[in-house]
């Protein structure tokens, strides 16, 4: 491993050969994301690699069409506190560009849960992950551009967030209800117990008119 890099890779199936090698050597093949936050390897440059507002992965101004590829490179994926996102094996890191966030939430189940019948939201990634919706895991909103599009993000790992598809979006602005937040009428949805507000409720009523 040491005599190769990332960034000696000529093509992105040789990348994920270097990167599925690192995740053996640390014991952690198919066993999800790799330790990443533990490793703490030296910059070694950009890659000419991107990841689109609707998770497609392009690599040298291409593609990457094989899903299982994208899966691999996720699981090496970290955001640092620079802002800036990177592939990091332990050996290397190298910075990547993100467009809007790194996943994208495809699906989204809604349940009761096991103690208090509350619901908890669980949501799927289209790299894969599932992730419930909740303490350690938040949504956030933000109202984006002139047109004043909602936008819902959910924390997957580390500082790495997924967009919420707009499909999913209407289902999950479905389940919101008005709850009062610190003296202000919020209009928020639910999930594991926690509330997470949307926008003002009466901010809500001026954009539905």
């Amino acid at each position: 491993m040491a005599a190769e890099t990332i960034n000696s890779a000529g093509d992105a199936a040789g990348l994920a050969a270097m990167i599925s090698r690192a995740a053996e050597q640390t014991g952690d093949a198919r066993r999800g994301p790799a330790p990443v936050e533990r490793w703490n390897p030296p910059f070694c440059g950009d890659l000419d690699m991107e990841i689109r507002a609707d998770g497609t992965w392009f690599y040298l101004g291409t593609p990457i069409g094989r899903a299982p590829l994208v899966r691999l490179f996720s699981t090496v994926l970290r955001k640092d506190e620079d802002g800036k996102t990177y592939l990091v094996t332990p050996v290397e890191k190298v910075g990547i560009r993100v467009v809007d966030a790194p996943f994208v939430a495809v699906e989204m189940k809604v349940t009761a849960g096991e103690v208090d019948g509350e619901p908890v939201l669980t949501f799927r990634t289209n790299v894969g992950d599932v992730v419930e919706a909740g303490q350690e895991h938040p949504l956030r909103f933000e109202i984006y551009g002139e047109n004043r599009e909602l936008k819902p993000y959910l924390l997957v790992r580390g500082r790495l967030e997924a967009l919420v598809s707009r499909a999913v979006m209407y289902d999950l602005v479905a389940l919101g209800e008005v709850i009062e937040v610190d003296g202000v009428d919020m209009f928020a949805v639910r999930s594991g117990g926690v509330v997470f507000p949307v926008m003002p409720a009466n901010e809500l009523e001026r954009l539905s008119q």
